[in-house]
Protein backbone atom coordinates (compact mmCIF):
# COMPACT_ATOMS: atom_id res chain seq x y z
CA UNK A 1 0.00 0.00 0.00
CA UNK A 2 1.31 3.42 -0.92
CA UNK A 3 2.27 5.71 1.95
CA UNK A 4 2.78 9.41 1.71
CA UNK A 5 4.80 9.97 4.84
CA UNK A 6 8.04 7.98 4.95
CA UNK A 7 10.64 8.07 7.70
CA UNK A 8 13.47 7.67 5.19
CA UNK A 9 13.98 8.64 1.58
CA UNK A 10 15.53 6.19 -0.87
CA UNK A 11 18.91 7.35 -2.23
CA UNK A 12 17.50 8.33 -5.65
CA UNK A 13 14.59 10.15 -4.01
CA UNK A 14 16.98 12.05 -1.77
CA UNK A 15 18.99 13.12 -4.82
CA UNK A 16 15.81 14.38 -6.50
CA UNK A 17 14.81 16.23 -3.32
CA UNK A 18 18.16 18.02 -3.32
CA UNK A 19 17.78 19.07 -6.95
CA UNK A 20 14.45 20.70 -6.09
CA UNK A 21 15.78 22.69 -3.15
CA UNK A 22 15.95 26.47 -3.49
CA UNK A 23 19.35 28.01 -2.83
CA UNK A 24 18.34 31.51 -1.67
CA UNK A 25 15.53 33.14 0.28
CA UNK A 26 14.15 34.71 -2.93
CA UNK A 27 13.63 31.19 -4.31
CA UNK A 28 12.20 29.76 -1.08
CA UNK A 29 8.39 29.67 -1.25
CA UNK A 30 6.37 29.99 1.96
CA UNK A 31 7.40 30.23 5.65
CA UNK A 32 7.41 34.03 5.26
CA UNK A 33 7.56 34.79 8.99
CA UNK A 34 10.65 32.64 9.53
CA UNK A 35 12.29 33.97 6.36
CA UNK A 36 11.66 37.61 7.23
CA UNK A 37 13.19 37.19 10.69
CA UNK A 38 16.22 35.26 9.44
CA UNK A 39 16.99 37.74 6.69
CA UNK A 40 17.26 40.53 9.26
CA UNK A 41 19.40 38.47 11.64
CA UNK A 42 21.69 37.29 8.82
CA UNK A 43 22.24 40.81 7.45
CA UNK A 44 23.00 42.10 10.97
CA UNK A 45 25.52 39.29 11.57
CA UNK A 46 27.23 39.99 8.22
CA UNK A 47 27.47 43.73 8.96
CA UNK A 48 29.14 42.99 12.30
CA UNK A 49 31.30 40.28 10.72
CA UNK A 50 30.07 37.82 13.34
CA UNK A 51 28.76 34.28 13.23
CA UNK A 52 24.97 34.10 13.14
CA UNK A 53 23.42 33.14 16.48
CA UNK A 54 22.41 29.47 16.82
CA UNK A 55 19.12 28.57 15.12
CA UNK A 56 16.50 25.99 16.12
CA UNK A 57 14.04 24.97 13.39
CA UNK A 58 11.10 22.90 14.53
CA UNK A 59 7.87 21.58 13.05
CA UNK A 60 6.35 18.50 11.38
CA UNK A 61 8.37 16.49 8.82
CA UNK A 62 8.69 17.66 5.23
CA UNK A 63 8.21 21.40 5.76
CA UNK A 64 11.67 22.46 4.60
CA UNK A 65 13.85 22.58 7.71
CA UNK A 66 16.85 21.04 5.93
CA UNK A 67 16.32 23.29 2.93
CA UNK A 68 16.17 26.33 5.21
CA UNK A 69 19.50 25.35 6.78
CA UNK A 70 21.18 25.20 3.35
CA UNK A 71 19.66 28.56 2.38
CA UNK A 72 20.95 30.15 5.60
CA UNK A 73 24.47 28.92 4.86
CA UNK A 74 24.26 30.20 1.28
CA UNK A 75 23.00 33.60 2.43
CA UNK A 76 25.86 33.80 4.93
CA UNK A 77 28.35 32.74 2.26
CA UNK A 78 29.84 29.98 4.42
CA UNK A 79 30.25 26.20 4.34
CA UNK A 80 27.66 23.85 5.82
CA UNK A 81 28.54 20.61 7.63
CA UNK A 82 25.59 18.23 7.93
CA UNK A 83 24.95 15.39 10.37
CA UNK A 84 22.12 14.02 12.51
CA UNK A 85 21.52 13.36 16.18
CA UNK A 86 21.54 9.54 15.91
CA UNK A 87 24.79 9.63 13.89
CA UNK A 88 26.71 11.30 16.73
CA UNK A 89 27.01 8.32 19.04
CA UNK A 90 29.75 9.55 21.38
CA UNK A 91 31.44 12.78 22.42
CA UNK A 92 34.47 12.01 20.27
CA UNK A 93 32.30 12.04 17.14
CA UNK A 94 31.13 15.55 17.96
CA UNK A 95 34.65 16.75 18.78
CA UNK A 96 35.87 15.58 15.36
CA UNK A 97 33.06 17.47 13.62
CA UNK A 98 33.57 20.67 15.63
CA UNK A 99 37.33 20.58 15.13
CA UNK A 100 36.80 20.58 11.36
CA UNK A 101 34.81 23.85 11.31
CA UNK A 102 36.12 27.10 9.85
CA UNK A 103 35.18 30.53 11.33
CA UNK A 104 31.54 31.36 10.56
CA UNK A 105 30.66 27.87 9.28
CA UNK A 106 27.22 26.36 9.79
CA UNK A 107 26.85 22.99 11.53
CA UNK A 108 23.46 21.47 10.76
CA UNK A 109 22.24 18.70 13.08
CA UNK A 110 19.00 17.08 11.96
CA UNK A 111 16.87 15.23 14.54
CA UNK A 112 18.83 17.01 17.23
CA UNK A 113 16.42 15.73 19.88
CA UNK A 114 17.90 12.23 19.37
CA UNK A 115 21.44 13.16 20.42
CA UNK A 116 22.78 11.17 23.40
CA UNK A 117 22.93 13.20 26.62
CA UNK A 118 26.71 12.74 26.92
CA UNK A 119 27.13 14.35 23.48
CA UNK A 120 24.66 17.12 24.28
CA UNK A 121 26.61 18.13 27.39
CA UNK A 122 29.77 18.59 25.33
CA UNK A 123 27.80 20.84 23.01
CA UNK A 124 26.86 23.32 25.76
CA UNK A 125 30.25 25.03 26.07
CA UNK A 126 30.81 24.77 22.31
CA UNK A 127 27.62 26.71 21.63
CA UNK A 128 27.97 29.26 24.40
CA UNK A 129 31.69 30.03 24.61
CA UNK A 130 33.18 28.23 21.57
CA UNK A 131 35.37 25.77 23.43
CA UNK A 132 35.27 22.16 24.58
CA UNK A 133 37.13 20.34 27.32
CA UNK A 134 37.94 16.72 26.51
CA UNK A 135 39.54 13.96 28.57
CA UNK A 136 42.55 12.17 27.11
CA UNK A 137 43.83 8.87 28.48
CA UNK A 138 42.34 6.83 31.30
CA UNK A 139 42.87 6.23 34.99
CA UNK A 140 45.77 8.07 36.65
CA UNK A 141 47.20 9.15 33.27
CA UNK A 142 44.03 10.89 32.14
CA UNK A 143 44.07 14.65 31.70
CA UNK A 144 41.77 17.38 30.51
CA UNK A 145 42.54 19.24 27.27
CA UNK A 146 41.03 22.63 26.52
CA UNK A 147 40.20 23.05 22.80
CA UNK A 148 39.26 26.47 21.42
CA UNK A 149 36.74 26.51 18.55
CA UNK A 150 36.14 29.10 15.85
CA UNK A 151 32.84 31.02 16.08
CA UNK A 152 30.21 28.95 14.27
CA UNK A 153 26.46 28.69 13.86
CA UNK A 154 24.63 25.56 14.97
CA UNK A 155 21.34 24.91 13.22
CA UNK A 156 19.30 22.24 14.94
CA UNK A 157 16.20 20.72 13.33
CA UNK A 158 13.60 18.69 15.16
CA UNK A 159 10.06 17.41 14.77
CA UNK A 160 9.78 17.12 18.56
CA UNK A 161 10.89 20.37 20.18
CA UNK A 162 9.33 19.26 23.47
CA UNK A 163 11.94 16.50 23.77
CA UNK A 164 14.85 18.97 23.84
CA UNK A 165 16.33 19.55 27.28
CA UNK A 166 15.93 23.03 28.74
CA UNK A 167 19.71 23.72 28.80
CA UNK A 168 20.04 22.89 25.10
CA UNK A 169 16.94 24.81 24.05
CA UNK A 170 18.08 27.87 25.97
CA UNK A 171 21.30 28.08 23.95
CA UNK A 172 19.49 28.73 20.69
CA UNK A 173 19.16 32.47 20.15
CA UNK A 174 16.84 32.14 17.12
CA UNK A 175 13.75 29.92 17.01
CA UNK A 176 11.96 29.20 13.74
CA UNK A 177 8.56 27.51 13.93
CA UNK A 178 7.93 25.85 10.55
CA UNK A 179 4.18 25.68 9.85
CA UNK A 180 2.02 23.83 7.36
CA UNK A 181 1.91 25.61 4.00
CA UNK A 182 -1.00 27.61 2.59
CA UNK A 183 -2.71 26.34 -0.57
CA UNK A 184 -1.36 29.18 -2.74
CA UNK A 185 2.24 28.54 -1.69
CA UNK A 186 1.93 24.79 -2.28
CA UNK A 187 0.40 25.41 -5.69
CA UNK A 188 3.38 27.58 -6.60
CA UNK A 189 5.75 24.87 -5.37
CA UNK A 190 4.00 22.22 -7.49
CA UNK A 191 4.23 24.43 -10.58
CA UNK A 192 7.90 25.21 -9.89
CA UNK A 193 8.73 21.51 -9.51
CA UNK A 194 6.81 20.63 -12.68
CA UNK A 195 8.86 23.26 -14.51
CA UNK A 196 12.11 21.71 -13.23
CA UNK A 197 10.86 18.31 -14.43
CA UNK A 198 9.92 19.82 -17.85
CA UNK A 199 6.37 18.60 -17.24
CA UNK A 200 3.28 20.48 -18.44
CA UNK A 201 0.65 20.89 -15.73
CA UNK A 202 -2.52 22.95 -15.71
CA UNK A 203 -3.08 25.46 -12.93
CA UNK A 204 -6.21 23.56 -11.86
CA UNK A 205 -4.23 20.32 -11.59
CA UNK A 206 -1.54 22.07 -9.53
CA UNK A 207 -4.23 23.36 -7.15
CA UNK A 208 -5.72 19.86 -6.82
CA UNK A 209 -2.32 18.37 -6.01
CA UNK A 210 -1.57 21.14 -3.52
CA UNK A 211 -4.95 20.70 -1.83
CA UNK A 212 -4.25 17.03 -1.16
CA UNK A 213 -0.62 17.42 -0.05
CA UNK A 214 -1.25 17.80 3.69
CA UNK A 215 0.25 21.28 3.70
CA UNK A 216 3.67 19.71 3.09
CA UNK A 217 6.01 20.47 0.14
CA UNK A 218 7.75 17.10 0.33
CA UNK A 219 4.43 15.31 -0.12
CA UNK A 220 3.37 17.73 -2.87
CA UNK A 221 6.53 16.94 -4.85
CA UNK A 222 6.15 13.22 -4.27
CA UNK A 223 2.53 13.20 -5.42
CA UNK A 224 3.49 15.23 -8.48
CA UNK A 225 6.09 12.62 -9.44
CA UNK A 226 3.56 9.80 -9.16
CA UNK A 227 0.86 11.70 -11.07
CA UNK A 228 3.46 12.51 -13.72
CA UNK A 229 4.05 8.75 -14.10
CA UNK A 230 0.29 8.17 -14.37
CA UNK A 231 -0.09 10.90 -16.99
CA UNK A 232 2.77 9.47 -19.06
CA UNK A 233 1.26 5.97 -19.16
CA UNK A 234 -2.49 6.76 -19.16
CA UNK A 235 -2.36 10.03 -21.13
CA UNK A 236 -0.05 12.10 -23.28
CA UNK A 237 2.22 13.22 -20.43
CA UNK A 238 0.41 16.50 -19.81
CA UNK A 239 -1.16 16.75 -16.37
CA UNK A 240 -4.70 18.11 -16.16
CA UNK A 241 -7.14 18.05 -13.26
CA UNK A 242 -9.00 14.92 -14.45
CA UNK A 243 -5.79 12.89 -14.74
CA UNK A 244 -4.66 14.22 -11.37
CA UNK A 245 -7.85 13.06 -9.65
CA UNK A 246 -7.57 9.59 -11.22
CA UNK A 247 -3.88 9.31 -10.32
CA UNK A 248 -4.49 10.32 -6.72
CA UNK A 249 -7.35 7.82 -6.46
CA UNK A 250 -4.87 5.12 -7.52
CA UNK A 251 -2.63 6.26 -4.65
CA UNK A 252 -5.53 6.10 -2.13
CA UNK A 253 -5.29 9.83 -1.47
CA UNK A 254 -8.74 11.30 -0.78
CA UNK A 255 -9.96 14.86 -1.28
CA UNK A 256 -8.71 15.92 2.17
CA UNK A 257 -5.23 14.57 1.51
CA UNK A 258 -5.72 11.56 3.82
CA UNK A 259 -3.96 8.39 2.71
CA UNK A 260 -4.53 4.76 3.62
CA UNK A 261 -2.84 5.02 7.02
CA UNK A 262 -4.72 8.21 7.98
CA UNK A 263 -8.00 6.55 7.13
CA UNK A 264 -6.99 3.39 8.98
CA UNK A 265 -6.27 5.42 12.12
CA UNK A 266 -9.67 7.12 12.01
CA UNK A 267 -11.57 3.93 11.15
CA UNK A 268 -9.88 2.07 14.01
CA UNK A 269 -10.82 4.81 16.45
CA UNK A 270 -14.44 4.79 15.27
CA UNK A 271 -15.06 1.08 14.64
CA UNK A 272 -13.01 -0.46 17.44
CA UNK A 273 -13.18 2.20 20.16
CA UNK A 274 -16.44 3.97 19.40
CA UNK A 275 -14.60 7.16 18.48
CA UNK A 276 -12.41 7.15 21.59
CA UNK A 277 -10.89 8.15 23.83
CA UNK A 278 -8.05 5.74 23.03
CA UNK A 279 -4.41 5.86 24.06
CA UNK A 280 -1.78 6.58 21.42
CA UNK A 281 0.16 3.41 22.23
CA UNK A 282 -2.94 1.25 21.94
CA UNK A 283 -3.88 2.89 18.65
CA UNK A 284 -0.39 2.34 17.24
CA UNK A 285 -0.53 -1.38 18.10
CA UNK A 286 -3.93 -1.70 16.43
CA UNK A 287 -2.70 -0.30 13.12
CA UNK A 288 0.71 -2.05 13.32
CA UNK A 289 2.75 1.17 13.35
CA UNK A 290 5.32 2.51 15.79
CA UNK A 291 4.01 5.00 18.34
CA UNK A 292 6.54 7.64 17.24
CA UNK A 293 5.46 7.27 13.60
CA UNK A 294 1.82 7.90 14.45
CA UNK A 295 2.64 10.78 16.80
CA UNK A 296 5.13 12.59 14.55
CA UNK A 297 3.96 11.88 11.02
CA UNK A 298 0.21 11.31 11.03
CA UNK A 299 -1.39 12.76 14.13
CA UNK A 300 -0.28 16.42 13.69
CA UNK A 301 -2.09 16.77 10.36
CA UNK A 302 -5.18 14.92 11.58
CA UNK A 303 -5.37 17.27 14.56
CA UNK A 304 -4.66 20.35 12.46
CA UNK A 305 -7.48 19.40 10.04
CA UNK A 306 -9.89 18.74 12.90
CA UNK A 307 -10.27 14.96 12.55
CA UNK A 308 -8.78 14.11 15.96
CA UNK A 309 -8.77 15.81 19.35
CA UNK A 310 -6.34 15.19 22.18
CA UNK A 311 -7.91 14.83 25.62
CA UNK A 312 -6.56 13.83 29.02
CA UNK A 313 -8.08 10.38 28.53
CA UNK A 314 -6.71 9.84 25.03
CA UNK A 315 -7.39 10.61 21.38
CA UNK A 316 -10.97 11.19 20.22
CA UNK A 317 -12.36 11.14 16.67
CA UNK A 318 -14.36 14.28 15.89
CA UNK A 319 -17.71 14.74 14.17
CA UNK A 320 -15.78 15.79 11.06
CA UNK A 321 -14.01 12.40 10.98
CA UNK A 322 -17.34 10.56 11.10
CA UNK A 323 -18.77 12.67 8.29
CA UNK A 324 -15.68 12.44 6.12
CA UNK A 325 -15.58 8.63 6.26
CA UNK A 326 -19.34 8.27 5.82
CA UNK A 327 -20.24 7.05 9.33
CA UNK A 328 -23.46 8.02 11.06
CA UNK A 329 -22.97 11.22 13.09
CA UNK A 330 -21.97 10.86 16.72
CA UNK A 331 -25.00 10.05 18.84
CA UNK A 332 -27.05 8.51 16.02
CA UNK A 333 -27.54 4.80 15.77
CA UNK A 334 -26.90 4.23 19.49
Amino acid sequence: MNRLVDKDLLPDEEQIERSLRPQRFKEYIGQDKVKDQLQIFIEAAKLRDEALDHVLLFGPPGLGKTTMAFVIANELGVNLKQTSGPAIEKAGDLVAILNDLEPGDVLFIDEIHRMPMAVEEVLYSAMEDFYIDIMIGSGETSRSVHLELPPFTLIGATTRAGMLSNPLRARFGINGHMEYYELADLTEIVERTASIFNTEISHEAAIELARRSRGTPRIANRLLKRVRDYAQIMGDGQIDRELTIKGLALLDVDNEGLDYIDQKILKTMIEVYGGGPVGLGTLAINIAEERETVEDMYEPYLIQKGFIMRTRSGRVATQKAYEHLGYAPIGEGE
